[in-house]
């Protein structure tokens, strides 16, 4: 009992309520839709997260991270022609509403840290999953269009504030992270 009475309030009725409600079966449009409303609200975060702080810069580099994902992506799509899962149109590869939510998110992340990239993040992911739930893509489209929101956040975005950086690294040997801070 001591244990619950620590935790706080929002978690522990939040908790109640996912146990005690039934599950709900989403149809594709559903789905569509919902991965539509969450990259809205990534694009909308990117971009309007900056303008309230009068961070202009902030703001710029959002911009050419989310136009420098949509470029990539667009150009794939012209030029691998692959049909999507509901047979719909052949721009299934990759995700573009993949690769702007990971592009908006990086691109939070990178700027103001991991508190506002965290939650970004969690919300692409959930863009990534609902796209495939909806039937619109692969799981290879989704992740591919990860990949290049992500590396487009990481390029064209600088840290607000510039004393401590960390760059994610790899190579087919390995990975990691190399951090650099100022004093």
């Amino acid at each position: 009992m001591p244990m619950i009475m620590s935790l706080p309030r929002t978690f522990v009725f939040a908790t109640a309520l996912v146990a005690c409600s039934n599950p709900a079966r989403a149809s594709h449009e559903d789905w569509s839709t919902a991965s539509d409303v969450a990259r809205t609200g990534l694009l909308a975060a990117a971009l309007g997260v900056p303008a309230v702080q009068g961070d202009w810069e902030g703001g710029k580099q959002a911009a050419f991270s989310i136009a420098g994902a949509f470029v990539v992506t667009q150009g794939l799509k012209g030029v691998i022609d692959e049909e999507r899962p509901d047979k719909s149109d052949n721009d299934s590869f990759p995700s573009g509403h993949t690769s702007s939510s990971f592009a908006a998110a990086a691109t939070l992340h990178r700027r103001y840290g991991w508190e506002v990239g965290l939650p970004a993040h969690a919300v692409a992911t959930f863009v990534a999953v609902a796209r495939v739930k909806a039937d619109k893509h692969f799981v290879k489209d989704v992740i591919v269009g990860a990949a290049i929101g992500e590396a487009s956040g990481w390029i064209f975005t600088r840290p607000a504030n510039a004393n401590v950086q960390w760059w994610p690294w790899g190579h087919t040997k390995g990975g990691g992270m190399t951090v650099s801070a100022r004093f």
